[in-house]
């Protein structure tokens, strides 16, 4: 698949015992709903080699009814800048240090305020504007992992053969998911998102990158744009799910990926189905029905609208990291190498990274 193009969204930081620099912040227009939040991301590389760098996500860069980012800042013991990715803009914080630094570190710091998000799905609003036919080009396509013909719109179309609508098509496939599917919790990570090994075998198990991406994919086969949104948990539900929100201000381990399709008259549409299954299996005392009171109420409330206690990232998937050969599915975790390495995004101890957030203001 062709490279990437890369775009510097920032200078890059002169090579100096400190550095710091930011990206544009964007004020917040009202405070009503909206809580504003810090997110430091630290990583100090242990035993580093030649050619050290690293690759952090950073906040969603759109500012929406649910989101606004606040800006960033870092510093350390290296060189940086902002690149962001040519189809989806995601956007990263690119660090590499000279050889011979004994423990190459740098700290982001990322601002950014959030609300609760819900969508009326009574009655279509004309006024709701329409995609662009690129956005829908983009947002129906496969990727490497989320074919979008042969089993993939088979089940599609078996799941959604009853409904009328693409709304009743959508909700059809959310419905499914949450009841064909569960949480496995020996996945490492969120999962990987592989559309087509997870129907062909049958097992329908996984975590939060499996299920909802489950979803787009089935979503996507009929027509209708979908998309996952790649993000982390940052603090406690104000709803009382122990299981669906960060117990502390370490996030290290909080990444969660959610989902959204698009309807006329409706726009982004919020779901979460793994989460209804997260529920299921975690939520005290665990392994619960699915017709227990905790399930039926989440299970309603995430097909249209999403607590707010998380932070988006992007919407990139088949992503090839800047001046180097790695691609990932999609970019959740800070990535790194050193030596020729490839440092695990999914153990931040080994890596070493550490992730704390909490509310400020």
């Amino acid at each position: 698949m062709k490279r990437r193009i890369f775009l510097q969204a920032a200078l890059a930081a002169p090579l100096m015992t400190g550095w710091s620099a930011s990206s544009r912040a964007t004020p917040i227009a009202s405070n009503e709903g909206w809580r504003t939040f810090e997110v430091i991301t630290k990583l100090e590389i242990a035993e580093p080699g030649s050619q050290t760098r690293a690759w952090i996500p950073l906040p969603y860069a759109a500012s929406t009814d649910w989101h606004k980012p606040l800006g960033n800042t870092w510093n350390g013991n290296g060189t940086a800048q902002i690149v962001i990715e040519s189809r989806y803009g995601a956007e990263m914080l690119y660090a590499h240090w000279q050889d011979g630094i004994n423990t190459p570190i740098i700290e982001v710091i990322s601002r950014f305020a959030t609300r609760d998000r819900s969508v009326n799905l009574s009655t279509p609003d004309p006024r709701i504007p329409s995609l662009s036919q690129s956005e829908i080009k983009r947002y129906t396509e496969p990727t490497e992992l989320i074919p979008v013909d042969g089993i993939v719109r088979d089940t599609a179309l078996n799941i959604t053969r009853f409904a009328q609508t693409d709304l009743e098509k959508a909700r059809a496939i959310y419905e499914w998911i949450v009841d064909n599917t569960f949480r496995d919790p020996k996945i490492r990570g969120c999962g990987r998102g592989d559309v087509k090994t997870m129907l062909e075998t049958r097992y329908l198990g996984g975590k939060c990158a499996d299920l909802n991406t489950l979803f787009v994919g089935l979503t996507r086969s009929v027509g209708i744009p979908a998309r996952d949104i790649y993000g982390l948990r940052i603090a406690p539900s104000q709803q009382g799910y122990k299981s669906l929100g960060l117990g502390s201000t370490n996030a290290s381990k909080a990444q969660h990926c959610r989902a959204e399709c698009f309807i006329q008259g409706f726009g982004w549409i919020p779901v979460d189905p793994a989460d209804v299954r997260k529920v299921v299996l975690e939520e005290p005392p665990g392994n619960l029905q699915t017709d227990d009171l905790k399930v039926t109420t989440i299970r309603k409330q995430l097909f249209g609208s999403w607590e707010m206690n998380w932070l988006a990232y992007n919407t990139a998937h088949d992503v090839v990291l800047p001046h180097t050969q790695t691609k990932l599915a999609y970019f959740m975790y800070p990535n790194g190498e050193t030596g020729g390495k490839t440092l695990d995004p999914l153990d931040p101890e080994a890596f070493r990274y550490s992730i704390t957030a909490q509310q400020i203001g």
